[in-house]
């Protein structure tokens, strides 16, 4: 029998005006440290986002959500960051920020596989 992991996860959101702290939920970043496994998945629905703000710029979100996804998968290209150990990337991306594309706090939980435990919260939390 497989035994479940820790791991932790944080929601991925568009935040277009920072000063205002509304948000959309686009994705979900999930780590596990025992089992190696760092990544994110997202969605960026335009009609969506271009309701929720008029003016924001869809393709510089679309810019930084493929950063984020790089620099989980550890892609050298993707920056400095992105050649940091696993951990300290997960770290780094769920830092508390200013910016459009921002995490939730972060949050733990048990599963037996890092990859389905992802898309089940990607389903519950974003679609």
């Amino acid at each position: 029998m497989q035994e479940k992991q820790l791991y932790e996860y944080a929601v991925i959101r568009v935040m277009p005006r920072v000063e205002r702290e509304e948000f959309l939920n686009v994705g979900v970043v999930l780590y596990c440290n025992s089992k190696k496994y760092l990544e994110a998945v997202y969605t960026l629905n335009h009609q969506r986002l271009s309701a929720f703000c008029i003016s924001c710029d869809i393709q510089e979100i679309e810019t930084y959500l493929i950063a984020f996804k790089n620099i989980c998968k550890g892609k050298g290209d993707a920056g400095p960051i992105s050649l940091l150990p696993a951990a300290a990337r997960f770290r780094w991306l769920t830092a508390t920020r200013s910016t459009v594309v921002q995490t939730s706090k972060t949050h733990p939980g048990l599963c037996k596989e890092p990859a389905d435990m992802l898309q089940k919260l990607f389903k519950d939390l974003v679609e």
